[in-house]
């Protein structure tokens, strides 16, 4: 039954959401396809619910590149643009994500998707890594609200954000859901995600 609620939730707010953030939708792709050449949308293969794969959407927010597939952004990105830098500092480039909530492929609350690449490799090293797969990934979830989200240079890094995701699946609820949604809002105004 809450996974039925929690489905229903994740359609309402995106459809409210993309109605009422278009014309920021609007702004951010003129100011991003005035600034750098190339599309507004980035697609990238990631894992989702049951190791399925699909295409998360982000707006783009680095240039052009052949890597984009294999290696996180790391700080001092030179790939970033400078409103990239905005977008990532503000996660309005996570924006577009609604779309793969409406889609199915993702929930507003739940494990980030990871690369493809990083699923491979992590699933090998950090036991029950393919847990996190047992929910919809989400736009947000209680390892961003931990302080375990951007990039992940050691082992360690992974292994705390992934500890997060199961405690999260192992004492999901619909009240933890609303705690972290709150909570990602108060970080995302006071730019501290």
């Amino acid at each position: 039954m809450q996974k039925t609620v929690k489905r229903i939730f994740d359609i309402i707010f995106a459809l409210m959401a993309l109605v009422l953030l278009l014309p920021l939708w609007v702004v951010l792709a003129i100011w991003i396809g005035a600034t750098s050449p190339g599309g507004i949308f980035f697609r990238q293969r990631r894992t989702g619910l049951h190791g399925r794969e699909f295409n998360l959407l982000k707006f783009r927010s680095m240039r052009i590149n052949d890597i984009a597939d294999e290696a996180q952004a790391g700080t001092n990105d030179p790939r970033v643009t400078a409103v990239g830098r905005l977008l990532r500092k503000s996660s309005l480039d996570e924006l577009p994500q609604l779309i793969n909530v409406l889609r199915g492929d993702m929930s507003i609350i739940g494990p980030r998707p990871h690369m493809l690449k990083h699923t491979e490799y992590y699933s090998r090293l950090i036991p029950d890594y393919m847990r996190r797969h047992e929910m919809r990934p989400g736009l947000t979830g209680y390892a961003q609200i931990k302080g375990f989200r951007g990039p992940t240079p050691r082992l360690e890094d992974m292994e705390n954000r992934v500890r997060a995701d199961l405690e999260y699946i192992d004492r999901f609820s619909l009240w933890l859901d609303l705690k972290i949604f709150f909570l990602t809002i108060w970080k995302m105004l006071t730019l501290k995600l």
